[in-house]
């Protein structure tokens, strides 16, 4: 049983989404240029022609990834903001959100942080702008939690909070437990500290 992540949106991943979780896998390992449809294809148990049953080219494959990764983190953030008034307790669940993200979805954060400019300019641009609004959900999360912020300052702040959160994979010293506890604590001491 798979539990629903930015890939797999039920509890048993479909063909489409297995195939999709393995190539972010490979593309995390690898990089997008030295992975090939067959590679993806040994990875799930099928030729990697067969791929082309569910998807049209392996930057269609990126595509739909990246965007499903974008399309989580604003649904995650948006909904976590919504939840309550008060202002501490979004800003912490922000950081409890992407902090999870980042943990349990490794490749996912690798393939995004180096494949972007391998998108055609379409997928590009959606991904592009659907980041911005998943940014735009933490300013006003710091702007509340953190009185007296600038717009300019809080974005910046929080492109920092995710440099800091997303370079998990990078970052394997401490056990998940403890990473989590380490990067929670960072995260809203950088972002109270701009007050």
């Amino acid at each position: 049983m798979t539990s629903p992540t930015p890939l797999v949106n039920g509890e048993k991943a479909s063909r489409r989404e297995q195939i999709l979780t393995a190539a972010a896998e490979l593309f995390a390992q690898h990089g997008f240029h030295g992975v090939g449809i067959d590679d993806i294809g040994a990875a799930v148990g099928i030729s990697g022609p067969a791929l082309y049953r569910h998807f049209r080219s392996k930057d269609a494959m990126l595509g739909e990834m990246l965007r499903s990764i974008s399309h989580f983190l604003l649904g995650g953030g948006t909904a976590r903001a919504e939840a309550t008034a008060d202002p501490e307790k979004v800003l912490a669940e922000l950081v409890d959100f992407h902090v999870d993200f980042a943990l349990t979805q490794p490749s996912l954060i690798t393939v995004q942080e180096r494949n972007l400019g391998n998108l055609i300019d379409a997928d590009r641009k959606e991904v592009r702008a659907l980041q911005r609004r998943y940014v735009e959900v933490w300013v006003r999360a710091i702007r509340d939690a953190v009185p007296g912020v600038s717009e300019r300052k809080a974005r910046s702040a929080a492109h920092a909070v995710f440099g800091l959160i997303n370079s998990t994979p990078h970052n394997r010293y401490l056990d998940d437990t403890e990473l989590a506890d380490l990067l929670r604590r960072l995260a809203l001491g950088a972002l109270h500290a701009l007050g």
